[in-house]
């Protein structure tokens, strides 16, 4: 089983998220430490799930490193997280911007 689907799988059982997005990365950190051949050794992942809720950033990655502890400690070199709480995924609509008419 892919290391990318091992993640998938115990966030998914972990905190049921509404979104979950999982990039593996390691083709852009080839050749640096931690990097292996094959790959699957830098990831990014973007979750969100109400388990989040009301708590901080810090607390929430935690939560995170501790459903992927076995993964850390063998396979994974790198893992950047945005972790959120429902609502938080939302981008504000930027304010239209006034055209120049040349006026």
């Amino acid at each position: 089983m892919l290391v990318a689907d091992n993640i998938r799988r115990k966030l998914t059982e972990t905190f049921a998220p509404t979104r979950l997005d999982i990039n593996d990365d390691s083709h852009r950190h080839a050749g640096h430490a931690g990097a292996r051949e094959g790959g699957e050794t830098h990831f990014s992942v973007e979750i969100v799930s109400a388990a989040f809720a009301g708590k901080s950033r810090v607390e929430r990655q935690r939560l995170v490193y501790a459903a992927l502890a076995a993964e850390l400690q063998d396979r994974v070199h790198a893992l950047a997280l945005r972790t959120l709480a429902p609502g938080e995924d939302v981008q504000p609509k930027a304010a239209p911007q006034p055209v120049d008419r040349g006026r």
